[in-house]
């Protein structure tokens, strides 16, 4: 591993993280071969100890491209056929529509497009087992026709570590630790809290009345200790297996999975409109030209943890970014990723252009959004459009864990154009891009954010 550090990262890690207010932050980079790590500040705030490289953080979504790489090589293997029924392995599989129920492919639960909705709400009932998770899918709402459009699912990813169970006959974390973290060398991530213990890890932090920091609980978003989520967002990891997992998508699949094989993952399946996430989905991957450089990456975000990797395939470039508070870790992240590219690959990324405001436009579009977990409120005083996110009352009402503080209303800026696209110009959601979905009548009746469609309340797709 070298610490040649010719950009001075470590000085902008120190930097971001005081101007972000992160407790505790792992920066990794691999350019050409050559390694170099930044750790700066401490685990948690109530009971400090300084982050490095190996220090597990909550990854959060990254897992899906665990769970996806598995299934991958299973294909491969022709173990599994990606294009065939999820039912031919889930064959007691039920959702609110029959037909896409018998429809939906593994590969449109890997390039999120089964038309599933975000998640269940009530994901730790029964054993906590995928099994059990999907036997309650029935109550999931369906937001599109399968195959029809991208829109981000954890739902559907669970569901596909259950097919991954099916296969292998073995429970998910022990299939999916055979089949790629082992053969990777990823010998730090981890799923069970019983593991993450047995290292140094990161403890996530909210801000609470005051902006002061405090540990966040639980140490997993809910539900905890549930096994059933662990598929499309369990695990635990480190910024160096993590830049090791890149090395492992960049190189020849370790011998388990053929180069080929990678190099289609990481091309485009579907488009993506207006979505800060990428121009396209791979399987799994996010595609993304950022300063004419193609990219690959995903986020993931847990309890007052985030996490970034990105990799630039043609440049055998990655950076993965690590922090423990929220919502500032997002911002912080992002800003790492853009210092990186631009620093290590002269690649910057041209910020989009938002349009005057139109109180017409920005009326049609005011209104409540919502999906099982979320209300996402957007609302004009006649000046400007902005954007509010929150947990339903009701669930934080009926939980007995802390969770993430909501997101206030920020400014919500129109892009030129049709109007349907737009940019979030403050707060901790900044950045965010995304496009409200209109019927055939021409009506508004969803808005995405984050890759995932809000459904307008009481609209009828």
């Amino acid at each position: 591993m070298s610490q040649h550090d010719p950009h001075g990262l470590s000085a902008f890690v120190a930097a971001a993280a005081e101007e972000f207010g992160v407790p505790g932050a792992c920066v990794g980079i691999l350019n050409g071969g050559r390694q170099l790590f930044a750790a700066h500040g401490v685990t948690n705030v109530a009971n400090p100890q300084p982050v490095d490289e190996h220090t597990l953080f909550h990854v959060a979504s990254v897992t899906k491209t665990f769970t996806a790489t598995a299934l991958t090589r299973l294909a491969a293997e022709g173990r599994v056929d990606l294009d065939a029924p999820v039912r031919d392995h889930v064959p007691e599989l039920r959702l609110a529509d029959e037909p896409a129920a018998a429809s939906i492919t593994t590969r449109q639960l890997l390039n999120h497009t089964a038309g599933l909705a975000w998640n269940l709400v009530d994901a730790d009932e029964g054993d906590g087992s995928p099994a059990a998770f999907v036997a309650r899918l029935d109550r999931l709402d369906l937001v599109a026709e399968p195959g029809s459009r991208a829109s981000y699912s954890q739902a559907g990813y669970n569901l596909a570590g259950l097919v991954l169970e099916r296969v292998t006959g073995l429970p998910y974390e022990q299939a999916v630790t055979r089949l790629v973290l082992e053969p990777a060398a990823l010998r730090d991530t981890v799923f069970d809290l019983d593991e993450v213990v047995l290292r140094r890890f990161a403890v996530g932090h909210n801000r609470g009345e005051g902006g002061t920091l405090r540990p966040a609980r639980p140490w997993k978003s809910r539900p905890a200790g549930a096994r059933g989520n662990n598929p499309g967002g369990g695990a635990a990891s480190s910024a160096s297996d993590l830049l090791r997992w890149a090395r492992f998508h960049l190189g020849d699949g370790a011998g388990v999975l053929p180069a080929e094989e990678l190099r289609r993952m990481r091309q485009p399946t579907v488009r993506l409109r207006a979505s800060a996430l990428g121009d396209a989905l791979g399987v799994c991957w996010f595609l993304r030209r950022i300063g004419g450089v193609p990219t690959i990456g995903h986020g993931g975000s847990g309890n007052g943890q985030f996490t970034e990797l990105l990799i630039a395939p043609e440049h055998d470039f990655a950076v993965v970014s690590l922090a423990n508070s929220g919502p500032e870790g997002y911002q912080f992240n992002q800003a790492v990723l853009r210092w990186a590219l631009e620093h290590y690959l002269d690649a910057v990324e041209r910020e989009p252009e938002p349009a005057a405001h139109d109180e017409t436009r920005a009326r049609e579009v005011a209104g409540r959004y919502e999906i099982d977990a979320l209300d996402l409120d957007i609302a004009t005083d006649g000046e400007r459009l902005t954007l509010a996110v929150a947990i339903k009352p009701e669930i934080r009402a009926a939980s007995e864990a802390e969770m993430p503080p909501d997101h206030p209303a920020a400014a919500l800026r129109f892009l030129a154009g049709d109007g349907d696209e737009y940019v979030i110009t403050e707060g901790g959601l900044k950045g965010q891009r995304g496009c409200f979905t209109r019927n055939g009548d021409g009506a508004v009746i969803g808005v995405d954010l984050a890759g995932r469609l809000f459904p307008r309340s009481g609209a009828a797709f």
